[in-house]
């Protein structure tokens, strides 16, 4: 039997019995570790030093690489200053300033952020927004959800409800009431696109026909990614978001969208929304709001729900009984205004639709000759190669995941389907390196 090697953090030795990882196969995971030791740049950094070009921006969040000096100064130099404030009944300058900042960049009409910690929590918050909505409208029988089937809305029992990827709620349930749109993938019809796909906008009319369904009275609000992504990165079809804002318009329903994945420059723009002239009533956002380097998470509500909720609160009481203990942490928003600060100084927001997207598209479309390669999506630094499955779902993806770490390169398995989403900052020579080594890892896989 052989013996594991010894492995040591900060000099000291290490077990991998007592951390559960999240989303692994742990026990395969300790006869195979992949372990991290540090980061920088483009690059993660094995306990032997072994360099790993991150081509998924770890988990479509580190926006500007690793170890951006000024991110950290941010941090320890807010510490001294103010390292934790409650948020209930009071209020710290920084997360005003944050909102002020965000506000200008967030879609018109947008004006109100609630602070969360997480994805999750994000989406959770949406939902509850929605139904405090509706309440304040004297319209309390409105709780559906309506989600889509693929969409992932993080781990809350609310976003599990919400979400459409049955794995994720088979041991939990679905808490809250909801249903789901059919997801937009056609691959007889849309394959190797580049960016959006001419058909299935009329995959949309199937809202009008759920609301219906389900009475518009009892129906809270539509939550849908702008581009699918821990589903398997399925980009929306021309017109199909406008469509579900006018029916959502039509029904009396509020549009949420999850841009998590898609905030903060992913697509070319700010948000997916911008990119795609959609306006919603309520952003989901985390991820590229830090770049992953504080945990974080934000709401942004349309001025007209907060409003509504405002002015039916009782007098001189809380009008939205939510929040979080670290709800906007001042060192959050210290590391998130820092984070805007490099965004706008290095034009990080809108890169994603010049020549970086380009290079990227090109770099995942030369991939298209690799053997079982069935679909290949790309929209500004989001992308996927999907394979034909093997003799079992998802064990020829997570083969080629393995085969990519030991050629040092960082992506995301997600059945058979391989995504990509590097950090804002990816250049030329990084580009032409995941193409090298991603097609040597799938020859070696699939020899």
């Amino acid at each position: 039997m052989n013996e594991q090697p010894t492995y040591f953090s900060r000099n000291r030795p290490i077990s991998l019995e007592h951390h559960w990882l999240p989303f692994t196969p742990n026990r395969d995971f300790r006869t195979d570790p992949r372990l991290i030791a540090r980061a920088e740049g483009m690059y993660y950094y094995t306990p032997d030093d072994r360099p790993v070009l991150d081509m998924s921006g770890a988990l479509w969040c580190s926006h500007l690489g690793h170890g951006r000096k000024e991110i950290g100064q941010a941090i320890a130099e807010q510490f001294p200053v103010l390292d934790y404030a409650p948020s209930f009944g009071f209020g710290h300058t920084i997360s005003f300033e944050l909102a002020d900042r965000l506000s200008a960049i967030l879609p018109e009409g947008l004006g109100h952020i609630l602070f969360t910690n997480s994805g999750s929590e994000s989406c959770d918050t949406a939902i509850k927004v929605a139904y405090a909505y509706h309440h304040a409208r004297g319209q309390s029988g409105r709780k559906k959800i309506i989600g889509r089937q693929k969409g992932y809305h993080g781990v809350g029992f609310g976003g599990l409800s919400a979400g459409g990827i049955t794995a994720n709620r088979t041991a939990f349930g679905s808490w809250l009431p909801a249903d789901h749109l059919r997801h937009t993938h056609l691959p007889q019809k849309n394959a190797f696109t580049r960016g959006l796909p001419e058909h299935g906008v009329e995959l949309a009319e199937e809202l009008a026909e759920l609301i219906a369904f389900h009475d518009a009275s009892t129906v809270a609000a539509v939550v849908v990614e702008p581009v699918i992504g821990a589903g398997g990165v399925y980009l929306p079809p021309k017109g199909y978001l406008k469509r579900l804002r006018e029916i959502c318009d039509q029904t009396g329903v509020l549009l949420i969208l999850d841009e998590v994945i898609t905030g903060f420059g992913r697509l070319g723009s700010p948000f997916a929304s911008q990119e795609f002239d959609v306006k919603p009533d309520i952003t989901t956002m985390a991820k590229g709001l830090t770049a992953a380097t504080v945990p974080m998470g934000a709401v942004a509500v349309a001025d007209f729900v907060h409003d509504e909720i405002m002015a039916r609160g009782p007098e001189g009481g809380v009008e939205l009984l939510h929040g979080y203990t670290y709800s906007a942490h001042p060192l959050a928003c210290a590391a998130s205004i820092a984070c805007l600060d490099v965004y706008e100084r290095e034009n990080l927001l809108t890169r994603a639709s010049g020549p970086a997207g380009d290079a990227l598209g090109d770099a995942l479309f030369s991939l298209r000759d690799l053997p079982e390669v069935v679909d290949i999506r790309h929209y500004g630094f989001i992308g996927a190669v999907e394979f034909r499955p093997g003799e079992k779902p998802g064990k020829r993806g997570q083969a080629i995941f393995k085969a990519c770490w030991n050629e040092g390169l960082m992506v995301r398995a997600l059945g058979d389907i391989i995504a990509v989403s590097p950090p804002l900052v990816i250049e030329q020579d990084h580009v032409g390196e995941f193409a090298e080594k991603f097609r040597r890892a799938v020859e070696t896989t699939l020899a």
